[in-house]
């Protein structure tokens, strides 16, 4: 029992220095970014935009991992069950992180309790469009126009469950409108139907909706962040143009394992901070209508709490659900 109580106190002196060991060595070797979704989409490009801005100040390879499956879940999984050292993260939009839990009937892991939030890494703004030949110049005339012909807008998403999707449905419930959801597999196809007329309108991220607006293959109406965007500074926002408090964007964060050790957290933070301000990264992003985040470590934490609560109550009015 003697010897038994000194391996327990052995272990717990390993323990207590592991934390600040692990920080002074890391990394030692590769840091993977895994992104729970195809390459090519939105959150791809942001992750392999942040690991090359990461590189040098990490002084070690920072690789994208792409883990697509069950909307964000099967890589966000692999995270979640990853040795936390800090070499293993997950940059994810709001599905996993915020979303998920109130779609889906199981979930493999959860966020609150098996992530530490890392940095908010970049927002990306979400644009409401309609189709040209639609009797509707702003959004006042869209929601009277649906008042009028209640059931017959479509409304396109890239699926059920995204931001997107999600958007339509507090612009549903706040505007007080019947209109009908039609989920897409992917934003690409559900935009060509907006084109063509197919659906009339569709909320969908910026670095797809710029060029089409700028072309004018879709009339933009407004922005449904906070402010205007950048890119498109002419639209108003959605909460300027009749339905104030209304506000849905898309957001990549950076999330460690649970137990990462508080120092490897730190340092993470500290990184993410210098790769943020670099003018080059900036520049590829203001590219893509994406602005770099600015909330690290508890600060991000609380903002998932409170998309954690805000989605929730989406999810909950719309009935939407995932399996």
């Amino acid at each position: 029992m003697h010897l038994h109580r000194r391996h327990l106190l052995a272990a717990s002196a390993a323990l207590a220095f592991a934390g600040p060991a692990a920080a002074q060595n890391w990394p030692d070797r590769p840091v993977r970014i895994v992104v729970p979704f195809p390459p090519g989409g939105s959150n791809d490009i942001i992750a392999r935009q942040l690991a090359e801005a990461l590189r040098p100040l990490l002084g070690q390879p920072v690789v994208v991992e792409n883990r697509a499956g069950a909307g964000g879940n099967v890589g966000a999984d692999a995270v979640a069950k990853a040795a936390p050292d800090g070499h293993t993260l997950l940059l994810a939009a709001p599905g996993p992180l915020a979303i998920n839990e109130h779609l889906f009937r199981e979930m493999p892991f959860k966020p609150e309790r098996d992530f530490a939030p890392v940095a908010l890494v970049a927002s990306v703004p979400i644009v409401l469009m309609v189709t040209p030949g639609l009797e509707a110049l702003n959004v006042a005339e869209l929601v009277a126009l649906a008042k009028r012909q209640p059931g017959r807008l479509a409304f396109g998403s890239s699926g059920n469950g995204s931001t997107n999707h999600l958007a339509g449905e507090l612009f549903k419930t706040m505007a007080g409108i019947d209109i009908t959801h039609v989920p897409y597999r992917g934003a690409a196809p559900a935009m060509t139907d907006l084109v063509g007329g197919t659906i009339q309108m569709m909320f969908d991220n910026m670095p797809a909706a710029l060029p089409q607006v700028r072309g004018g293959s879709v009339r933009g109406l407004a922005v449904a962040g906070t402010s205007r965007a950048a890119a498109l500074p002419d639209l108003p926002t959605v909460a300027d143009s009749g339905l104030p408090g209304f506000e849905a964007e898309a957001w990549f964060g950076l999330v460690a394992p649970a137990a990462t050790p508080a120092a490897v957290l730190q340092r993470l933070q500290q990184a993410c901070s210098q790769a943020l301000a670099d003018a080059t990264l900036r520049t590829r992003f203001a590219e893509g209508g994406a602005e770099p985040g600015a909330r690290l470590g508890a600060e991000f934490g609380n903002f998932l709490g409170a998309e954690r609560t805000k989605w929730g109550r989406v999810v909950a009015a719309s009935g939407a659900q995932a399996g």
